[in-house]
């Protein structure tokens, strides 16, 4: 007589994951010491003014990172709650897959893609904001999936609190990477328009999920306003721009010759030693403003009018500048410090995260090929995409799209914090086309 085989219960698929992410990160922590990145002192540096009363805080970067380094202090101190953050991200994804799935094995699947992923895991010893971005992202996902898969059956002061989580854990990582300042608001809009609860409930979902991020970030806008006088996240918007109009900035006008030819040479001397121009404007502030006579907020605004008119005189050159972002977008980089490993196992990790690389690359070109796919009715009748599949891949084609619209620098390192997500995605492609792959065939037959 054939034995039925053994059904393993969520809550044991949770303290597999639980236990293996933990143990994982331990061994991080004892054996892997912090990375610091050249990002990184200025973080302290607006830590260190968050801590001394915010007299000090040039509005240079959004909060919140110097926040998180303000709270937890040095930077053992910092990595160790990087890591505790990175468990509870591999717990949220856990959640995310088996609430939208009923299954606890995807939700184990999914979250042990998370945390075998050493571009995810290298990047919770590195002190920048990539980690606790992810954190962030992955909450308001979790939120998401609450509403979309069972709210509709719980009351309605539980589905508002799960939509201020959304709302506040989408402004909390758009004050940490800007990139994100539309999710929280998307997140509202799929409520709205998608979610099939009554109308009020709806509505007071979206409303409770927009206004909350809404708030969060316009108290942050009002202090740099109220300080610096601009309406903005942050006060360097020209030096972002300048990394696509310095590509073309021979077209500078000559009433502004100071500034473009200083900037032209830094741009050309990093070319000479990287192949590449990109990032020439941290290098080459000092000397503008030099030429210039004006500050350093000045020489901002003044680079933002100057990109602008660049812009709309030569949109092509800069539409080739984008282009080459967006594809730089999905390059798939491991930021780690092979240095710190003994060398023997340096060579395996090396190894290692040439494979994984190769994998991610992979499972990007399948995600940018399945969601075209969803372009076409009767690839969206076979496949059968939820909505949780609808929203992502949409929040990640946007993501891919806005951070190339403003800044052509790390453009690779903006997907990390949704890279993940884009595994996920792939591989229910993947599952899909496997399930279907029989009457697809018949049919061609």
């Amino acid at each position: 007589m054939l034995k039925r085989p053994v059904q393993i219960k969520t809550g044991t698929w949770l303290a597999i994951v639980a236990v293996a992410a933990a143990l994982e990160r331990l061994l991080m922590f004892v054996f892997y010491p912090p990375v610091l990145y050249s990002d990184t002192a200025s973080y302290r540096r607006l830590a260190d003014a968050v801590l001394g009363g915010w007299r000090l805080y040039d509005g240079t970067r959004t909060p919140g990172y110097p926040v998180f380094l303000a709270v937890f202090g040095p930077d053992e101190r910092a990595y160790a709650a990087q890591l505790a953050f990175g468990l509870l991200t591999t717990l949220l994804f856990f959640y995310v897959g088996w609430r939208v799935t009923g299954r606890g094995w995807i939700g184990a699947l999914a979250a042990l893609i998370h945390s075998l992923n050493l571009q995810q895991l290298f990047f919770e010893a590195d002190l920048i904001t990539e980690s606790i971005t992810t954190f962030y992202i992955a909450l308001s996902l979790a939120g998401f999936a609450c509403l979309f898969f069972s709210g509709s059956r719980r009351p309605l002061i539980v589905n508002l609190a799960v939509a201020l989580v959304i709302g506040l854990a989408g402004g909390a990582a758009a004050l940490t990477r800007p990139l994100f300042i539309f999710l929280p608001f998307w997140a509202g809009f799929f409520l709205l328009v998608f979610w099939r609860a009554r109308p009020g409930v709806r509505w007071g979902a979206a409303l409770t999920a927009g206004l909350s991020a809404l708030i969060l970030v316009a108290v942050w806008v009002n202090f740099i306003h109220a300080n610096y006088h601009r309406w903005a996240l942050e006060t360097m918007t020209g030096y972002h721009l300048i990394q696509h109009t310095g590509a073309f900035f021979e077209y500078v006008p000559d009433k502004y010759a100071a500034i473009r030819d200083t900037f032209i040479k830094f741009r050309d001397a990093r070319i000479a030693a990287t192949g590449s121009p990109a990032n020439a404007i941290w290098d080459a502030i000092p000397a503008m403003q030099q030429a210039s006579g004006i500050g350093f907020y000045d020489l901002s605004d003044l680079l933002t009018r100057i990109s602008i008119q660049l812009i709309l005189q030569h949109p092509l050159l800069y539409l080739r500048s984008t282009a080459l972002g967006w594809l730089w977008f999905w390059k798939v980089p491991v930021y780690w410090a092979p240095e710190q490993i003994a060398g023997a196992l340096r060579r395996i990790w090396n190894g290692v995260v040439l494979v994984e690389r190769g994998i991610l690359f992979a499972c990007n070109l399948a995600f940018l090929a399945g969601s075209l796919a969803l372009l076409w009715k009767r690839a969206r009748q076979r496949l059968k995409p939820d909505i949780f599949v609808y929203f992502s891949t949409s929040a990640i084609w946007l993501t891919s799209i806005l951070q190339t619209l403003t800044d052509h620098g790390d453009n690779p390192r903006f997907e990390v914090p949704i890279q993940t997500l884009v595994v996920l995605l792939a591989l229910w492609l993947a599952a899909r086309l496997v399930n279907h792959w029989p009457r697809l065939k018949e049919e061609n037959d």
